[in-house]
């Protein structure tokens, strides 16, 4: 190749790789274009990056300049569409063997009698070169084009050149938007003839997980590709990017996405006022079965405390108790209800429980819990009448402890869900702010209901034996329920937040019982005249308790497991819930069993194992054949939040069942193994 004039520069090589700066063309035109592009001939089982490399990789770069009268600058590259490269549990995107990454040099008139003058090209450019290992490399180019007749004339690379082209993606004709449960595209000529299969390419990373499976559904007009999202899209406008469309003979459609997001379905029935007692109805008998439901279950021990506390009191001490507890569950469930209403308004997925979706509130609460629980057993007083104090502050205090206990019933309420809560929520999340805050006040009126009435009609409460040391020995155990909860919030946390969450838990829980300790210590030395030794007591129980909260910050910023709750599921078969899937299987004719759940709903674990675990229910899903799809609500997905809202609920447990060929149907909340058989004809 002479050096002087020629459609190709000086090759760098190595052994892995051959590259140099190359046009489409063997001369110029001045004042024109001039295609030139990077060239690089990769050895079998090598490749070089896309503009998003994917996982893991960097995209080459290149800089080009025109020197001499017809001066000029690329712009950026034309990237062809690249081919998928999985790599375990990465994935990469790149090019492999002979490939071109073209360019368009715009070049400048030339000035009075330099019209013949050649051009000269320089580059420089740095790339990747990858196998099991990845090699850096960079090069500098030159290279010479004479002027005239030669500029009309293909060079040996032009068909390098045309097939650059050819995988460049065009404007997609389809409309695309980005839904939670991934990429719709939606016009005519998508059908299944046109669409055997497809995938996505996002133009940058951090946004979706690039290596998961990406079920695709077609029907008439219609194509969804599924995604699984990554925290940073949530914060996106939409999704940029590169659909490849591949039909039943195997061609293949590279189309340029943008993808803006979606606007959320609106409900298909609005608010009626006709609807408003019905509602209210349904919302105090939710919080009534709620006192039932297993999550409440620690708090029962602090109201079997405060109802032996009023047993023998006078009736306006026992109505100022019952008003302060109901209280503190009203106060509890405006909070509550507010943010979900603020949440909704502002278009984000909130439901019922939303907020165990979060390590830091998961840790705090084990750690509140775990305080209590300690109370309980003893290890240091909230409230007592220390010595010198009078009894009307004891008697305020224990009124502050019955608001307090309120607050924490609700806390403790939200993973679980009554029946009659669902459709109650879901209506006050539909109807305007005020009647929705009426909803979840009705819903706290009816938890704090059976309170109200054991306390206040006359001679329930005197039923209870009268207070004396048996109730030191019941409190003491009552502490063992609440730090069973904590065992349970702590393998919630395991899922959410991994071992790292869970050492940051036990590190706190750590600390909070020195915190305890040195507090009981202060009260002891109060009550024995030793006040010095008291305040350095809580002076070390002050900072124990600061280095407790110190760790809160860490939370928030670990990532999420993708380990299912629970599990995979307790039925053979069960695989991942994805709308997708769900079409994909009831096309099929198979009769699906969806299961929406979460570690943090002990409603959910509790039907999961009175339920689905029976051998005689396993038997019936496997031998008619029964898909279960599991959703894990565990972590915030938007998949399964736009799943429920469409079906009505804003949180879970919630099941469905679709008979082959037939529209699917929600299954109670509180489930049993009789249920779920006459559904699938076991």
């Amino acid at each position: 190749m002479r050096a002087a004039c020629a459609a190709e520069s000086n090759v760098v090589a190595t052994d892995h790789d051959s590259v140099s700066l190359v046009t489409g063309s063997d001369g110029f035109s001045p004042g024109g274009t001039l295609a030139v592009g990077l060239r690089l001939k990769l050895a079998p089982g090598w490749h070089t990056y896309w503009s998003n490399p994917g996982d893991a990789g960097e995209a080459p770069t290149i800089d080009v300049t025109a020197g001499g009268p017809a001066a000029g600058h690329t712009a950026q590259i034309d990237w062809p569409t690249p081919r998928r490269l999985p790599d375990g549990p990465l994935m990469s995107y790149g090019y492999t063997g002979d490939v071109v990454l073209p360019m368009r040099l715009a070049l400048s008139a030339p000035g009075e009698g330099s019209g013949g003058t050649p051009l000269l090209l320089k580059a420089d450019a740095q790339w990747l070169a990858c196998a099991n290992v990845c090699v850096p490399e960079h090069g500098s180019f030159t290279l010479r084009l004479p002027a005239g007749g030669a500029a009309t004339r293909a060079s040996a690379q032009a068909p390098l050149f045309a097939q650059a082209a050819a995988g460049q993606p065009r404007p997609s004709p389809f409309k695309a938007s980005l839904t939670p449960a991934g990429l719709e595209l939606s016009g005519s000529g998508l059908d299944a003839q046109a669409v055997h299969d497809a995938w996505f390419l996002p133009s940058a990373p951090g946004l979706i997980d690039q290596v998961a499976a990406q079920p695709v559904q077609v029907t008439p007009g219609l194509v969804r590709i599924g995604l699984k999202p990554l925290p940073d899209l949530a914060r996106a406008k939409g999704l940029d990017g590169v659909v490849v469309l591949r039909d039943v003979a195997g061609n293949e459609s590279m189309l340029s996405v943008s993808a803006p997001r979606a606007a959320p379905r609106a409900r298909s029935s609005g608010f009626a006022v006709s609807d408003l007692p019905r509602l209210l109805l349904l919302a105090l008998l939710g919080g009534i079965v709620l006192n039932l439901m297993p999550c409440v279950f620690p708090v029962l021990a602090m109201k079997a405390l405060a109802f032996s506390r009023i047993a023998g009191s006078h009736h306006a001490e026992q109505r100022a108790s019952v008003a302060f507890y109901t209280g503190g569950v009203l106060v509890a469930f405006a909070a509550l209800g507010a943010l979900m209403l603020g949440l909704r308004a502002a278009g984000s997925a909130a439901g019922w429980g939303f907020q165990f979706q979060s390590p830091l509130f998961v840790a705090a609460t084990c750690w509140l819990l775990f305080a209590v629980g300690l109370n309980l057993a003893g290890l240091y007083e909230i409230g007592g009448s220390f010595a010198g104090m009078g009894q009307g502050l004891a008697s305020r205090r224990g009124h502050a402890g019955d608001f307090a206990t309120g607050l924490l019933a609700v806390l403790v309420a939200t993973p679980c869900t009554a029946p009659f809560m669902g459709v109650a929520i879901v209506g006050a999340l539909a109807a305007p702010a005020v009647v929705g805050m009426a909803v979840f006040l009705t819903m706290g009126l009816g938890l704090a209901l059976p309170y109200a009435v054991f306390a206040l009609v006359p001679g329930l409460a005197r039923r209870l034996p009268r207070p004396g040391t048996w109730m030191v020995v019941l409190r003491q155990a009552l502490s063992f329920p609440i730090f069973a909860s904590c065992v349970w919030l702590a393998w919630v946390l395991s899922i959410e937040a991994g071992d790292r969450g869970v050492l940051l838990l036990g590190a706190g829980l750590v600390l909070l019982a020195l915190a305890g300790w040195l507090l009981g210590l202060s009260q002891r030395a109060v009550t024995a005249s030793a006040p010095r030794r008291g305040r350095w007591c809580m002076a070390a129980s002050a900072l124990s308790l600061l280095a407790t909260l110190a760790l809160l910050p860490d939370l928030p910023g670990l990532g999420a497991r993708s380990a299912a709750a629970g599990g995979a599921g307790l039925v053979p078969g069960t695989e991942p819930f994805s709308e997708a899937r769900l079409a994909d299987l009831r096309r099929q004719g198979r009769p699906v069993f969806v299961d929406m759940t979460a570690a943090w709903c002990v409603t959910c674990l509790v039907n999961e194992r009175l339920a689905l675990a029976p051998q005689q229910v396993r038997q019936a899903f496997s031998s008619h054949h029964v898909a279960t799809l599991r959703g894990d609500w565990t972590n915030r997905d938007e998949q399964i939040g736009s799943f429920l809202r469409d079906h009505g609920r804003d949180g879970v447990p919630f099941y469905m069942f679709y008979p082959p060929g037939g529209d699917g149907h929600a299954l109670p909340q509180i489930l049993t193994a009789d249920r779920v058989l006459h559904e699938v004809g076991g």
